[in-house]
């Protein structure tokens, strides 16, 4: 009979000295045919949870749907944690490690144009503009697959050797103008209280690989987001008079290639890349008007803490600097809705590759790290935590072809759904058996 992992050398192949590849008799074929038997279930409330997306801090119907699932299921279930945010917990028959699940619920302000039966016709008023309601990042899917895991996971309660902690987040695309949520105010209300997870695993539908691939990396996988105004002040004066006034519009243009002068020159580019784009110029109302002020926003994207609080340092002193060598002023700010780096715990990592290559079904393969940023990276910080993308294309596509996470034509090939169970719920024993043996 197959076990979870096959023989006791996997531990050595990575020159490591763990005794993790003790055999489960039967649990491996157990949690398979537990993933297979949920699919179905799984596909479906995907298709649920996608006609019916909620943005972030108002997943209330996915909340409740969560949260009676696992009840049903025999989990100990805490509500509103984090607005509403969901945390269930379930004591294996065995004692054990705690590891925790993480699944985002919310959706995007995207008005959906892909071709399916269950698309969204859900509308909503966004930053003033009547705007459709889309799960257009694969947040739908995350929920279901970890639905479906929970699922799994009490099938064969008696059998486990640990406690799970599935953690059902809101506002990981952020919260609305005004409020706060998401990963960090999930911790700050208790989501990693009684029991304290020693490890955290998650995943992300991606567009850029295909089904059955799995994408991992130690380390830095994620950047961190750090979103910024810059205000430069200048003096108003006539067009055709510009040595009356200060042209902010000329000190801005300058603190725009300042800023660039940072990435080029002043960070070391053989540590971790960055990215620093300023996305937003906006100043005057008329063409022959020199006007008091001009405005930028953007966003600053790094991997490494110290390089990103170097970053940010220069920005504030070239903004200043710059401008003031013109006769204004301008002034950095950077909005407190940012993310750390998500970071892979390298020791964490390399003890579970040997578990994310003996998933069926599934090709794990080392991937680059990537620029966008996620929350989970919060949770990380508390406790080790591994990040895995899932492909969510079709093997017979090229994913250069397939609509990226975030478009309004995004579109998961749901077999990569199963991959997912399976993913987490290969996880979770693999660990919970590492720690036992």
């Amino acid at each position: 009979m197959r076990t979870l992992f096959e023989g006791t050398s996997c531990g050595a192949a990575l020159g490591l000295a763990l005794a993790f590849c003790v055999p489960l008799p039967g649990l491996a074929d157990a949690i398979d045919d537990a993933a297979a038997a949920v699919e179905p279930q799984v596909i479906e409330w995907r298709r649920d949870i996608h006609a019916n997306p909620e943005l972030g801090n108002n997943e209330i119907r996915t909340a409740a749907l969560v949260a009676d699932h696992l009840r049903a299921l025999g989990y100990a279930v805490q509500e509103n944690v984090g607005v509403t945010g969901v945390v269930g917990v379930l004591k294996g028959g065995k004692p054990g490690p705690v590891v925790a699940l993480r699944a985002d619920m919310d959706a995007l302000p995207i008005t959906e144009t892909a071709d399916v039966p269950f698309a969204s016709k859900v509308t909503t008023t966004w930053a003033g503009e009547e705007v459709g309601v889309m799960h257009a990042c694969g947040h739908d899917g995350h929920t279901a697959i970890l639905m479906g895991v929970a699922d799994a996971l009490a099938s064969i309660q008696d059998q486990m050797q640990g406690t799970v902690k599935v953690i059902f987040q809101p506002a990981e695309e952020g919260a609305p103008a005004g409020e706060t949520g998401g990963a960090q105010r999930m911790l700050a209300e208790g989501a990693f209280d009684d029991p304290k997870p020693d490890v955290i695993f998650g995943l992300h539908l991606m567009a850029s690989m295909n089904t059955g691939q799995v994408g991992y990396r130690p380390g830095p996988i994620l950047a961190s987001s750090d979103s910024f105004d810059v205000v430069i002040t200048g003096t108003q004066t006539h067009g055709a008079m510009p040595w009356n006034g200060v042209d902010p519009i000329v000190l801005g243009s300058q603190i725009v290639l300042g800023f660039q002068t940072i990435q080029s020159r002043q960070v070391n580019v053989t540590n971790q890349p960055s990215v620093l784009t300023v996305g937003t110029f906006n100043a005057g109302n008329r063409s022959n008007i020199i006007p008091g002020e001009a405005r930028m926003t953007g966003t600053l994207r790094t991997y490494d803490e110290e390089m990103r609080s170097l970053i940010k340092d220069r920005m504030q002193e070239t903004a200043a600097l710059i401008a003031r060598s013109g006769g204004g002023s301008a002034e950095v700010s950077f909005n407190e809705d940012a993310y750390p780096a998500t970071i892979n715990d390298p020791a964490l990592t390399a003890r579970m590759v040997p578990v994310l290559e003996a998933i069926p079904g599934a090709a794990a393969e080392l991937v680059p790290k990537a620029t966008p940023s996620e929350d989970f990276s919060f949770f990380a910080q508390e406790v080790p935590g591994l990040f895995v993308f899932i492909g969510a294309t079709p093997p017979d596509t090229d994913p250069a072809d397939a609509a990226p996470n975030h478009s309004p034509d995004f579109l998961i090939d749901e077999d990569s759904l199963a991959i997912g169970v399976r993913t987490l719920l290969h996880l979770t024993l693999g660990y919970m058996e590492m720690e036992s043996a």
